[in-house]
């Protein structure tokens, strides 16, 4: 297992992947905190590239709420060696000047209308916050010859969307890859967020993915979806405050217009669902 190679300002980075010289180069931005989630975007993007490169930073910007910034696991020694098990090269971990060496930026992305719904609502500037760090990193890891691929969890079905729509708009010459969400063995998505969790919270956080298996289970079957099942669900659960569960269009993130009604569910849809267990919240997703 040979170990990643550290490298914590952007010119040694772009130095680092100039010697390797790669004919294809796969990027996983991450805040750190790794988990097997993350390796298994390490490993899709060690299947497809020569040189593998990830970013462990916790972005200031990302968090409206400072005592959630500051509890934020910082693990970096133990990253590293999650990193090294699942191939990766280079392991970029900068300072916060590095990435905002001028302070937090005055110019920002606004990620519109797709950035204020769901956990746009509950975390206001979240996403502005992650497209600014996301665009930066995706500009410093850029081999500027070859091919170029960046790796996101399914997890975050919401930011997926919006980074999708940010390369498309900005023409960001990066191919994305969207890896499906890694589980438990009892079904809970895998989070850094998880570890924060005592076992009577980790018990109860297993109601978000009961509530979208019973929804996709009668997906599949085209059946009527009557999302009020699901959402009682919740209402069982006394350690699980529910924000939102709904089911969504994938390509622009609009609510179905059956989506609560009687009528056999037909096409394709996206569930989304967040809730806050013990203080901490979760969120997760299933297509459907």
């Amino acid at each position: 297992m040979k170990t990643p190679k550290i490298v914590k300002t952007r010119s040694e980075l772009k130095a680092a992947i100039a010697e390797a010289n790669p004919g294809s180069l796969g990027f996983v931005p991450t805040m750190g905190a790794l988990h097997d989630g993350h390796a298994s975007l390490f490993k899709a993007a060690r299947e497809e590239n020569e040189l593998v490169v990830i970013s462990v930073f916790v972005n200031e910007l990302q968090f409206n709420d400072a005592a959630d910034y500051s509890k934020y696991p910082r693990t970096l020694d133990s990253d590293v060696q999650l990193a090294a098990g699942a191939g990766v090269d280079i392991v970029f971990a900068p300072e916060a000047q590095e990435i905002y060496h001028a302070g937090l930026p005055l110019i920002r992305l606004n990620s519109g209308a797709l950035g204020e719904m769901y956990e746009g609502a509950s975390r206001p500037g979240h996403f502005d916050g992650m497209l600014a760090v996301v665009a930066k990193l995706l500009h410093l890891a850029d081999p500027r010859q070859g091919e170029y691929r960046a790796y996101f969890g399914q997890k975050d079905a919401q930011q997926v969307v919006l980074i999708q729509r940010m390369v498309a708009d900005l023409d960001y010459a990066v191919q994305l890859r969207s890896v499906p969400i890694v589980r438990s063995e009892e079904g809970l998505a895998l989070s850094s967020r998880n570890a924060l969790l005592n076992e009577e919270q980790l018990q109860a956080a297993l109601v978000l993915h009961r509530a979208i298996s019973l929804i996709a289970g009668r997906a599949a079957r085209h059946e009527p979806l009557n999302l009020e099942d699901a959402i009682g669900m919740f209402q069982m659960e006394p350690l699980v405050e529910l924000d939102y569960f709904v089911v969504v269009d994938p390509a622009n993130l609009q609510e179905l217009a059956f989506n609560c009604q009687d009528t056999p569910f037909t096409g394709e849809g996206l569930i989304l669902v967040a809730a806050t267990v013990g203080g901490v919240r979760l969120i997760d997703n299933q297509p459907i």
